[in-house]
């Protein structure tokens, strides 16, 4: 079953410090150029009223596990800590 994921951060992060992160990780995910992360099926970010916001879907939480120990946890180390919500995906829809 694969696991969603939304990380939510206070309003100090936003757009530039979103940008600087997925430089340090080497991937745009505006354009998926660069080194794609291992088990993760979509990437969803952009601002909320309380501050930035991201909502992922990973084949598993072992995959984002993987990616935070070898990728993400350092390039976020300077940021302050995400409210985090995992949960069960049951459906997912895309409508292009």
């Amino acid at each position: 079953m694969a696991a969603g994921l939304i990380l939510r951060f206070p309003s100090s992060v936003g757009e530039s410090e979103y940008d600087a992160v997925s430089r340090r990780i080497g991937w745009d995910p505006r354009t998926a150029e660069g080194d794609w992360p291992t088990g993760l099926l979509s990437h969803t970010a952009g601002a909320s009223d309380d501050g930035w916001v991201v909502m992922e879907l990973w084949e598993s939480k072992d995959a984002q596990a993987a990616f935070m120990g070898a990728r993400l946890g350092a390039a976020i180390a300077d940021q302050p800590e995400p409210a985090v919500l995992w949960f069960d995906v049951v459906a997912t829809q895309h409508r292009h």
